[in-house]
């Protein structure tokens, strides 16, 4: 691919965190940066969302569960985040690739000039050849101002760095119409072409450390596409698909425009906003529209 991209890639704290010992989960982690590095070395930006530092300080203070307590949680999350955040910054140091560390509240972005002044340190990172890592400030975040998720803060910031794809990494295997845990003929849905009209189960709530689920990836989806963001859903134990579903969507987007520029005149021109893939690899193209990604 010729194309520069921007790509933001959100990691659940299921994703990195092992749920029961809350050990990091470094085959995950350690492929994650392979593939953010290889990504970069085609010239792509990468912004990495990570979920983690509540998971890491329970694992770091000897606990069993997240407490209910509000301001232990975000002791929890003060211990955790450094710990974190030095993993991170081992990870990527082996492959001599420079990180950085951006912490965000809904406060930040509901001032339009704090939001620019993040948005601006982002630019300068990304300039600088530097892969930003965003988490929320659950230090000081309270319910009030909690952004509640990181599906929700990736969507945020895959708009405000107006990246090219958003990719919402998780522990399940598909987006399904009913809950297949319960209902044995659930459908996987590969495609959404119109997200208003998504019809899925949402019942499935996170994992005990995180906070999301199936719903705040929906929601996610329904912020990043309204920027006209390609939304991605996909499993994170197989992070090493990131590379070929950009490559994969990016061949059928210039074949999608190919075709219309032969065809301007054509009835079929109106539908060069809509994308439909393979049972591989699905991808979504217009403003309104998510794909999840099932495993190769």
């Amino acid at each position: 691919m010729k194309k520069h991209l921007t790509i933001v890639i959100k990691l659940g704290t299921s994703s990195i965190v092992d749920e029961k010992t809350h050990e990091p989960l470094l085959s995950i982690l350690s492929t994650i940066v392979e593939t953010a590095i290889s990504l970069h070395k085609d010239g792509h930006r990468v912004v990495l969302v990570s979920s983690g530092a509540i998971g890491v300080g329970l694992r770091r203070m000897d606990l069993d569960r997240r407490p209910k307590h509000l301001p232990k949680v975000q002791a929890l999350a003060a211990i955790g985040q450094c710990r974190l955040m030095s993993l991170w910054d081992q990870l990527f140091g082996h492959m001599r690739q420079p990180v950085a560390q951006i912490l965000l509240t809904r406060n930040d972005i509901a001032d339009r000039t704090q939001y620019l002044n993040a948005q601006n340190t982002f630019i300068e990172l990304l300039n600088m050849g530097v892969i930003p890592i965003v988490n929320e400030n659950d230090t000081l975040a309270v319910t009030e101002i909690k952004f509640g998720d990181n599906d929700t803060l990736s969507a945020i910031t895959a708009g405000m760095v107006q990246a090219d794809y958003l990719f919402l990494m998780t522990d399940v295997d598909c987006l399904y119409d009913k809950n297949p845990r319960t209902n044995p003929d659930a459908k996987a849905i590969e495609v959404v072409e119109d997200i208003s009209e998504l019809e899925a189960d949402v019942s499935s709530a996170g994992s005990a450390l995180g906070t999301g689920g199936m719903s705040t990836k929906i929601v996610a989806a329904r912020l990043a596409t309204s920027a006209g963001v390609t939304t991605v859903i996909t499993r994170s134990s197989k992070p090493g698909n990131i590379s070929a579903i950009v490559r994969y969507a990016e061949a059928q987007k210039a074949a999608a425009q190919n075709y219309d520029n032969n065809n301007s005149n054509s009835a079929n021109s109106s539908a060069r906003n809509s994308l439909y893939a393979s049972q591989e690899l699905p991808v979504r193209a217009d403003r309104s529209s998510t794909t999840h990604a099932p495993d190769k």
